[in-house]
């Protein structure tokens, strides 16, 4: 400001030539005369620095978008600026859509964006992630596992959630009175009924889903879906991150959901269908290309008609009974397998010298050396 004042003082002497002037003060002609042009018009007020952001710019969004903007914000209070840019053309569809970076703007001048603190990876988790069986198409892989709990009016709120990971579609949130087998093996015939049966099941190690110290970690449960033709997929023990998909939706449950419902368990499943019906065809996910889950998924041709009375196995296997006690037996020889599969028939296919494969319906589990009456179950079904 004192170069600027110093300048217009030796022009309004004119003892030196205004060219020599620029030169002197390192500016071009041009700006020399805007200086002298605003001082003439607006004094010393007119030497002070002016925003370059132009006075009428087209792009500018008007009242009624930046309202409308705040709206979608305020009516989906967990939702980023990239699902409000997916949404507000399907909700003002005759009126131009704003851009993302005029969206983000419009938030953050409002201050309804969340700041997302990122945290430091492992160095090693896409390896473990590979190990994993990889979907490819819808039912190829679900996910299961129960949400942390939470109390509304002294009732215990505790969801089941099951996801397609292609679709990213969820088939169900179901708050659950019993985490028993019974309990938890109603809500998924009723899923399976509805979209039939995927290829693979992925949960982590807790019950009833998984049996960390059991054969193979099989439950009743788990070995119910082996014979529908399910497999089971589980998480490593304490890497919570490889369901991960079911990991991120309880996160929105519990921002959006948890302890924000009073009424009890009636009143927070109501809300929860609503939410789940949202979040399923209404609200655009970023994984799939901003379209919403009911725009990818499809049901599953692999129908559900109810349980198989008997599992038959091809000529050659010896198909066995597994009792209460989880053996079973053959030319009077018992040997453990696993009370998960007990009532349930396995196929033996011999291999020679008193040992076999124990098949679960299409399912090898591993093999049976009844010389010393032990199971060697696989790594990995």
């Amino acid at each position: 400001m004192k170069e600027r004042e110093n300048f217009l003082h030796e022009v309004m002497l004119r003892e030196k030539p205004f060219k020599s002037l620029c030169q002197e003060y390192g500016i071009s002609e041009k700006t020399g005369y805007k200086w002298k042009k605003r001082f003439e018009e607006e004094g010393k007020r007119g030497l002070l620095e002016r925003s370059r952001a132009p006075r009428d710019s087209p792009g500018r969004l008007d009242e009624d978008t930046v309202i409308n903007i705040i709206n979608l914000r305020n009516a989906h209070p967990a939702w980023g600026p990239k699902k409000i840019c997916a949404l507000y053309p399907k909700m003002h569809p005759k009126g131009l859509t704003p851009s993302l970076s005029s969206i983000k703007r419009v938030l953050d001048k409002a201050r309804l964006t969340r700041k997302r603190k990122v945290r430091q990876g492992d160095a090693d988790s896409a390896s473990r992630l590979r190990r994993h069986i990889q979907p490819e198409e819808c039912n190829d892989v679900w996910a299961i596992d129960f949400k942390g709990w939470w109390i509304s009016d002294g009732e215990k709120c505790e969801p089941l959630t099951i996801r397609d990971l292609i679709s990213k579609k969820m088939l169900a949130v179901r708050l659950m009175q019993s985490k028993d087998t019974e309990a938890v093996k109603a809500v998924m015939a009723e899923v399976f009924r509805k979209y039939g049966l995927p290829k693979v099941i992925r949960s982590d190690n807790g019950t009833p889903l998984c049996a960390p110290h059991g054969v193979l970690s099989l439950t009743r449960l788990s070995a119910w879906w082996i014979t529908l033709g399910i497999l089971p997929d589980r998480t490593d023990k304490g890497r919570p991150g490889q369901n991960g998909s079911l990991e991120r939706v309880h996160a929105d449950i519990a921002a959006e959901v948890e302890k924000k419902v009073p009424g009890g368990v009636a009143a927070n499943q109501a809300f929860l269908d609503s939410w789940v019906e949202e979040y399923n065809s209404v609200r655009p996910n970023e994984a799939i290309g901003m379209r919403t889950p009911d725009e990818v998924y499809r049901p599953s041709p692999r129908k559900y008609s109810g349980d198989y009375d008997a599992i038959e196995y091809p000529p050659g296997f010896l198909p066995r009974k597994v009792y209460k006690t989880g053996e079973l037996s053959v030319s009077g020889v018992r040997a453990s397998l696993s009370t998960a599969l007990s009532g349930l028939t396995v196929g033996l296919r011999p291999l020679g010298g008193g040992v076999y494969e124990v098949f679960l319906a299409d399912f090898l589990l591993g093999t049976m050396d009844f010389n010393l009456c032990c199971f060697k179950p696989l790594d990995v079904i």
